[in-house]
């Protein structure tokens, strides 16, 4: 619609600049055919279309076109019936303030004049007559300029908003494409993070439980049961980590509810290392969403695995409370402690990967531990049930 618009605009200006030299030559042909050859009027037509093509426009130029429209007309009545129209439109158009009306009024004077065959007579009814269609031709002429201008500066506007609302939109294509490129980094360094905290949570811990279990099957005739699981630990981790690149849950959820696979967690762990693990849970046990169980199994996951690391602990308890607005899962221990200001911004992986877990899902995690006084750890996320 735009670009239709615009030709038409191209158009109308090519129009415009030879419609003077039509009306002239209209007016030489129609005084020709009626008036017979005239070399003077030859010769002003010819000077008035060289005056058209070569003067600068302004005050001078309408001025003279005016003076030859006059000319012209002694020469014929079809100039000023024709080539007069010029001087209304130059008038106006090249001409500012008052002067637009003291050129359309001289036209219109001379082509008055044309029509009623000379100069009014003396008399008041002539003079009356005269100013009357001359005062009326201005008024018109005015008048329809005046709409043209309004419409041509509208025009403008409109171009200028056209304009403004390109630059814009490319402007937002822009801004689009940079916005794309960083959701795609944002999104691949999101991956990147889930990646490595599951393979934290599964792969590395795995092999920590099967490097603990062949060291024990090293120092113990009992060599066979280490050993055994140390291969179920192995089997484990790698379906754990096939399931991790394809971004499925955790198995051991897909195969019971949350507490019963918090429990057999629990009784594993104790197991293979030896150490008095205990369960409970408190509330109305409910299926929740799968990312807030995921969230709580993990979190329990890498708890246990740094009390089997760095606790050494004899004892490890784990509670799962049902709330009415939020599940809250706590995990003790009797073991060794830390200073939990040095760990204040993150500490280890492990840590830091509990604390993103839980934030993400606009909870809580909370550590309290002293040097040779356990550790407590509770993480708290809201209740969102299973649709």
């Amino acid at each position: 619609m735009s670009g239709r618009l615009d030709r038409w605009e191209r158009l109308l200006e090519r129009q415009m600049a030879a419609a003077p030299y039509v009306l002239l030559v209209t007016s030489t042909v129609l005084s020709l055919l009626t008036d017979g050859r005239s070399w003077v009027m030859l010769g002003l037509a010819a000077f008035a279309a060289a005056w058209i093509w070569l003067v600068p426009r302004g005050v001078v130029y309408v001025a003279g076109l005016v003076v030859l429209i006059g000319a012209l007309y002694t020469q014929g009545v079809w100039f000023a019936g024709f080539f007069g129209f010029t001087g209304y439109l130059h008038s106006w158009q090249y001409l500012k303030g008052k002067w637009r009306f003291a050129g359309v009024t001289a036209t219109a004077a001379i082509c008055v004049a044309a029509y009623t065959g000379g100069l009014p007579d003396p008399t008041p009814s002539g003079i009356l007559t005269y100013l009357f269609l001359t005062v009326v031709i201005v008024a018109g002429v005015s008048l329809f300029s005046f709409v043209g201008e309004i419409t041509a500066e509208r025009s403008a506007e409109r171009k200028q908003m056209v304009t403004q609302l390109e630059a814009t939109m490319s402007e937002n294509a822009g801004l689009h494409a940079q916005l794309l490129v960083q959701a795609r980094e944002a999104g691949v360094l999101d991956e990147r993070q889930r990646m490595a905290a599951e393979i934290h949570d599964t792969l590395a811990q795995g092999l920590t439980g099967i490097i603990t279990q062949l060291q024990a099957a090293q120092r113990t005739e009992d060599w066979r049961r280490h050993v055994d699981n140390a291969v179920r630990l192995a089997r484990e981790s790698l379906a754990e980590a096939r399931r991790s690149v394809h971004a499925v849950g955790p198995g051991q959820l897909e195969a019971a509810p949350l507490h019963e696979a918090l429990r057999g967690v629990v009784t594993q762990w104790g197991e293979l290392n030896g150490v008095r693990a205990d369960f409970t849970a408190t509330g109305t046990v409910r299926p929740m969403h799968p990312e807030v169980e995921e969230t709580l199994l993990r979190t329990a996951q890498e708890a246990l695995a740094n009390a089997a690391k760095h606790a050494g602990a004899s004892r490890v308890g784990l509670t799962l409370s049902y709330m009415e607005d939020v599940v809250t899962l706590d995990v003790r221990d009797d073991g060794a402690g830390f200073d939990p200001e040095r760990v204040r911004d993150g500490g280890g992986f492990g840590l830091t990967s509990m604390r993103k877990r839980v934030s993400r899902l606009a909870g809580t995690l909370e550590i309290e531990s002293e040097p040779g006084a356990g550790t407590a750890i509770s993480a708290s996320v809201p209740a969102v049930a299973r649709d």
